[in-house]
Protein backbone atom coordinates (compact mmCIF):
# COMPACT_ATOMS: atom_id res chain seq x y z
CA UNK A 1 0.00 0.00 0.00
CA UNK A 2 1.03 3.58 -0.61
CA UNK A 3 -0.60 5.53 2.22
CA UNK A 4 0.78 8.79 3.60
CA UNK A 5 -0.41 11.30 6.16
CA UNK A 6 -1.88 14.16 4.17
CA UNK A 7 -3.54 16.29 6.85
CA UNK A 8 -4.41 16.21 10.49
CA UNK A 9 -7.04 18.39 12.17
CA UNK A 10 -6.44 20.59 15.20
CA UNK A 11 -9.22 22.69 16.73
CA UNK A 12 -9.02 26.46 16.95
CA UNK A 13 -11.45 28.91 18.51
CA UNK A 14 -9.77 32.11 17.30
CA UNK A 15 -8.63 31.87 13.67
CA UNK A 16 -6.53 35.05 13.76
CA UNK A 17 -4.65 33.92 16.89
CA UNK A 18 -4.20 30.43 15.42
CA UNK A 19 -2.89 31.89 12.17
CA UNK A 20 -0.44 34.14 14.02
CA UNK A 21 0.85 31.22 16.11
CA UNK A 22 1.28 28.65 13.35
CA UNK A 23 2.50 31.07 10.68
CA UNK A 24 4.44 33.69 12.64
CA UNK A 25 5.60 31.76 15.72
CA UNK A 26 6.19 28.28 14.30
CA UNK A 27 7.03 29.51 10.79
CA UNK A 28 4.58 27.29 8.92
CA UNK A 29 3.33 28.36 5.51
CA UNK A 30 -0.36 29.01 4.95
CA UNK A 31 -1.71 26.65 2.31
CA UNK A 32 -5.39 27.49 2.47
CA UNK A 33 -7.67 29.85 4.38
CA UNK A 34 -11.35 29.18 3.78
CA UNK A 35 -14.34 30.88 5.33
CA UNK A 36 -17.87 29.54 5.37
CA UNK A 37 -20.91 30.57 7.41
CA UNK A 38 -18.85 32.79 9.70
CA UNK A 39 -16.22 30.11 10.39
CA UNK A 40 -12.67 29.59 9.09
CA UNK A 41 -10.58 26.55 8.25
CA UNK A 42 -6.86 27.36 7.92
CA UNK A 43 -4.43 24.84 6.45
CA UNK A 44 -0.76 25.24 7.41
CA UNK A 45 2.39 23.17 7.23
CA UNK A 46 6.17 23.24 7.10
CA UNK A 47 7.47 24.52 3.75
CA UNK A 48 9.87 21.55 3.56
CA UNK A 49 6.95 19.09 3.82
CA UNK A 50 4.42 20.16 1.18
CA UNK A 51 2.52 16.89 1.40
CA UNK A 52 1.73 17.10 5.12
CA UNK A 53 -0.64 19.71 6.52
CA UNK A 54 -2.49 20.70 9.67
CA UNK A 55 -6.04 21.96 9.26
CA UNK A 56 -6.98 24.41 12.01
CA UNK A 57 -10.73 24.03 12.23
CA UNK A 58 -13.71 25.27 14.26
CA UNK A 59 -14.33 22.23 16.49
CA UNK A 60 -18.10 22.46 16.74
CA UNK A 61 -18.76 23.05 13.03
CA UNK A 62 -20.08 19.53 12.49
CA UNK A 63 -23.89 19.67 12.47
CA UNK A 64 -23.96 16.36 14.34
CA UNK A 65 -22.35 17.90 17.43
CA UNK A 66 -24.91 18.53 20.18
CA UNK A 67 -25.00 21.60 22.41
CA UNK A 68 -23.79 19.47 25.35
CA UNK A 69 -20.89 18.20 23.23
CA UNK A 70 -20.05 21.78 22.18
CA UNK A 71 -19.87 22.78 25.85
CA UNK A 72 -17.69 19.75 26.66
CA UNK A 73 -15.36 20.53 23.75
CA UNK A 74 -15.06 24.18 24.85
CA UNK A 75 -14.30 23.09 28.44
CA UNK A 76 -11.68 20.56 27.33
CA UNK A 77 -10.04 23.08 25.00
CA UNK A 78 -9.89 25.62 27.86
CA UNK A 79 -8.15 23.00 30.04
CA UNK A 80 -5.83 21.97 27.21
CA UNK A 81 -7.04 18.36 27.19
CA UNK A 82 -8.90 18.20 23.87
CA UNK A 83 -6.14 17.91 21.26
CA UNK A 84 -2.38 17.72 20.88
CA UNK A 85 0.31 17.76 18.24
CA UNK A 86 3.79 16.24 18.26
CA UNK A 87 6.48 18.06 16.27
CA UNK A 88 10.22 17.38 15.92
CA UNK A 89 13.34 19.50 15.56
CA UNK A 90 17.09 18.93 15.35
CA UNK A 91 17.75 21.81 17.80
CA UNK A 92 15.36 21.54 20.74
CA UNK A 93 17.11 24.11 22.92
CA UNK A 94 17.28 26.69 20.12
CA UNK A 95 13.65 26.08 19.18
CA UNK A 96 12.58 26.41 22.81
CA UNK A 97 14.51 29.69 23.19
CA UNK A 98 12.79 31.15 20.12
CA UNK A 99 9.29 30.00 21.09
CA UNK A 100 9.18 30.66 24.82
CA UNK A 101 8.56 34.40 24.42
CA UNK A 102 5.61 33.82 22.07
CA UNK A 103 3.84 30.76 23.49
CA UNK A 104 2.65 29.44 26.83
CA UNK A 105 5.38 27.13 28.14
CA UNK A 106 4.11 23.86 29.63
CA UNK A 107 7.47 22.11 29.99
CA UNK A 108 11.04 23.20 29.41
CA UNK A 109 13.38 20.86 27.48
CA UNK A 110 13.55 17.64 29.47
CA UNK A 111 15.13 14.20 29.06
CA UNK A 112 12.16 11.87 29.46
CA UNK A 113 12.51 8.44 31.12
CA UNK A 114 11.10 6.83 27.97
CA UNK A 115 14.07 7.89 25.86
CA UNK A 116 13.18 11.19 24.19
CA UNK A 117 14.10 14.78 24.92
CA UNK A 118 11.23 17.20 24.48
CA UNK A 119 9.46 20.37 25.57
CA UNK A 120 5.83 21.46 25.47
CA UNK A 121 3.78 24.57 24.76
CA UNK A 122 0.11 25.46 24.38
CA UNK A 123 -1.21 27.12 21.25
CA UNK A 124 -3.81 29.92 21.54
CA UNK A 125 -6.69 27.39 21.64
CA UNK A 126 -5.05 25.43 24.47
CA UNK A 127 -3.84 22.54 22.31
CA UNK A 128 -0.74 20.85 23.69
CA UNK A 129 2.19 21.17 21.30
CA UNK A 130 5.07 18.83 22.20
CA UNK A 131 8.36 19.18 20.36
CA UNK A 132 10.83 16.31 20.39
CA UNK A 133 14.48 16.47 19.50
CA UNK A 134 15.38 14.39 16.45
CA UNK A 135 18.25 12.03 17.13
Amino acid sequence: MDITIHASFLPQNDPDAALAFYRDTLGFEVRNDVGYAGMRWITVGPAEQPGTSIVLYPPAADPGVTDDERRAIAEMMAKGTYASLLLATKDLDGTFERLQASAEVVQEPTDQPYGVRDCAFRDPAGNLIRIQEKR
